[in-house]
């Protein structure tokens, strides 16, 4: 037997602690992210011209233009507004995510 080592419940006793703790706040960051996936995130662009609503689970659930935005000479500028909208929906569930699995994780990194 290596010399220091003890068995029993020493550094055991530990080890089931961490663990214990491990499971809870997996439970808990899987709860997070089940509500979140249940959110709705609103995105806009050109002064709220377009606003665009997605899900937590990232699907685009509704999209809305103002009359005075459609202009068929610029498509192309519609169309950028769009995506800008619809990025910043999405960048608003990333940092919901990370806000509400950091108040679990208290900032340490994980790998899920």
């Amino acid at each position: 037997m290596a010399k220091g080592f003890r068995g029993g419940m020493g550094m055991g006793g530990n080890m089931n602690q961490v663990v214990a703790q491990a499971q809870r706040m997996q439970r808990q960051i899987e709860l997070a992210q089940a509500e979140i996936q249940q959110m709705e995130f609103t995105g806009t662009a050109g002064g709220e011209l377009v606003k665009v609503v997605v899900t937590g689970e990232h699907k685009l659930v509704k999209v809305e233009l103002a009359k005075e935005i459609v202009d068929p000479e610029d498509i192309e500028g519609l169309q950028d507004l769009i995506i800008a909208a619809t990025n910043q929906a999405l960048e608003q569930i990333d940092k919901t995510n990370q806000e509400r699995i950091g108040a679990i994780t208290g900032g340490m990194k994980m790998p899920f």
